[in-house]
């Protein structure tokens, strides 16, 4: 027994996605605990989320609607890490591999987006 949005791959994709920028957020200062700390984990536990509301019994152009937010919200990920890379948190190689898992999520998201019909 499981829930539909427990077997789309962008859904445990942007699951890993999201632990994974959890962990990485741990090394920013503490005077961005309610800033960009904050601001990157609930845009990440966001993607997730709107794949998930969408695919609950909701119409088609429901669940695209409920994708394109999750689109935003990979968007902001991205921003947070180019801030985080700006303001010298990360390293560039932590960057381009978390940057690289976004694009590539984005990419899986934008085309099961067009898939819904």
């Amino acid at each position: 027994m499981s829930f539909k949005f427990e077997k789309l791959i962008i859904w445990q994709k942007a699951m890993d996605l999201a632990e994974e920028v959890h962990e990485l957020s741990k090394k920013f200062p503490k005077e961005e605990i309610y800033n960009l700390t904050s601001q990157i984990r609930r845009a990440a536990d966001s993607i997730t989320l709107n794949i998930a509301e969408g695919s609950i019994g909701q119409t088609n152009p429901e669940q695209a609607r409920f994708i394109g937010y999750a689109l935003r919200s990979l968007a902001e990920v991205v921003t947070c890490l180019y801030k985080a890379k700006r303001r010298k948190y990360i390293e560039d190689t932590e960057f381009k591999r978390h940057y690289s898992e976004c694009y590539n999520l984005m990419n899986m998201i934008v085309g099961f987006k067009k898939s819904i019909k």
